[in-house]
């Protein structure tokens, strides 16, 4: 296989145990599928080389960015993984749009854009993921509620679909793969480009910490901040308290003085108990888990299994739901640096076709990131168990997944998932990417 490829691109191929090894392990530290090489492309025909090539002996392909899926869905038994990362990084800023390599993490974004005044309207909590690894799930924020998902602000893509056809896409041309390949799980092409659109950057950002003791007053104020956008970001945190539970609303007004924010306003009527805030320049705030995770590596946290579940649930639903899942969630169910998140979006804010989200004016986004043990399979077996039940019981009441779980997914749990855009997904796959061959880790079989 080697021998084939290696005449035909400008780049790295890589067949050596590290690199093998590597590629073969994710954030999740679950699923280790070792792969028969490395490519790392030094151009989008690189990247159309490789695809061509693969398809034709009916090899499966995987993109690869920052590593970070949680159960295996960017690694490829036996197959190629494309390191996007390797892609030459070319930035550039026009206008209101700025257009990226694929591998470019959001950090790199933002160090682009802000010269320039301006940011991506959604960014995610951790910067150190690549544009195209989080457009193809969805990239949601804190900021969503106001903005949609980072797909929601995508302007173009450069995609190499499965055939190894370089094409460009956009909701004016060939828009039948634009919106098969954002929100898509990679299975109709590689993203190796994307122009994104950017909104004017703030200088500060006020954080407000406001921490509820009741389930109930907690969901009435993010349904209330959310619904009248009175902050910019807005994330809800449930934190463990000597065996219960607190809550923890998140808000953020971002600034440029002398604009200060009116902290009387948007406090107004809610019915928090104690409160902490702070001030910080908007990268600073953007950019608050890097000290976190030097800590986490430091003392080898970061490297421990991550059973990680992110669902969408109902308005109706989100107050039983969490309520039973907290009760039966202790340390052993969540892990020592484990953690909670839930917080509302809005679904009228929400365009990408393929993110899929309960009905109705809000979708709860309800994610228990759970840590498990380097040292005890049958404990993460159990946790993963913890994420189907979790899941089964969401799906039953109206829920539906982000895309990025430690979760088994069959082809028949996104046949459902899709719903109705699922013929759509299906067709696209079989003009641009037959086979099954690309990133074949989502489990998302079609034909």
């Amino acid at each position: 296989m080697t021998d084939e490829i290696l005449p035909a691109i400008a780049g790295e191929i890589l067949t050596g145990e590290a690199a093998l090894s590597a590629a073969g392990r994710d954030w999740g530290n679950l699923i280790h599928a070792r792969p028969g090489l490395v490519v790392r492309p030094a151009s989008v025909t690189d990247v159309a080389v490789v695809l061509r090539f693969a398809a034709a002996r009916g090899l499966p392909v995987a993109a690869r960015g920052a590593g970070h899926s949680p159960y295996g869905q960017g690694q490829v038994e036996g197959g190629i993984v494309l390191d996007m990362t390797a892609l030459p990084p070319r930035r550039v800023v026009t206008g209101d749009l700025v257009s990226v390599d694929a591998g470019a993490c959001w950090r790199e974004v933002l160090e682009t854009t802000l010269p320039y005044g301006l940011t991506p309207p959604v960014l995610t909590d951790y910067l150190d993921l690549t544009v195209a690894g989080t457009l193809v799930v969805g990239g949601i924020g804190g900021a969503t509620h106001h903005h949609g998902t980072q797909t929601d602000c995508v302007a173009e893509l450069e995609v190499v679909t499965g055939t190894g056809e370089v094409l460009t896409c956009s909701r004016d041309t060939d828009r039948e793969l634009f919106d098969a390949v954002l929100g898509g799980l990679g299975q109709c092409g590689v993203i190796t480009r994307a122009t994104l659109r950017l909104i004017p950057a703030p200088a500060r950002a006020r954080r407000w910490k406001l921490y509820y003791d009741s389930l109930p007053a907690f969901l009435a104020d993010q349904r209330a901040v959310v619904g009248d956008g009175r902050f910019d970001y807005v994330e809800g945190q449930l934190i463990p308290v000597d065996g219960g539970w607190r809550y923890m609303l998140e808000a953020v007004a971002y600034y440029t003085p002398a604009d200060d924010p009116d902290e009387a306003a948007l406090l107004d009527s809610l019915e928090f108990g104690e409160s902490e805030d702070e001030d910080t320049t908007y990268f600073d705030f953007l950019n608050r888990m890097a000290d976190g995770e030097a800590a986490l590596r430091a003392e080898g946290d970061w490297f421990r299994p991550h059973v990680w579940l992110n669902v969408f649930l109902t308005d109706g639903a989100v107050e039983e739901v969490v309520a039973e899942t907290l009760a039966a969630t202790g340390e052993a169910e969540l892990g020592a640096t484990g953690l909670i998140l839930l917080y509302p979006v809005r679904n009228d804010r929400l365009r990408t076709p393929l993110l899929r989200v309960p009905p109705g004016e809000f979708s709860w986004l309800f994610s228990p990131l759970r840590t498990g043990s380097p040292d005890d399979p049958l404990h993460n077996a159990r946790l993963i168990e913890l994420n189907v039940d979790l899941h089964r019981r969401a799906r039953g009441l109206g829920g539906k997944v982000y895309p990025s779980n430690t979760l088994p997914m069959t082809t028949e749990d996104w046949r459902e998932h899709f719903g109705p855009e699922w013929p759509k997904l299906a067709d696209a796959k079989a003009r641009y990417a037959q086979g099954n061959l690309l990133n074949p880790g989502q489990r998302l079989m079609v034909g």
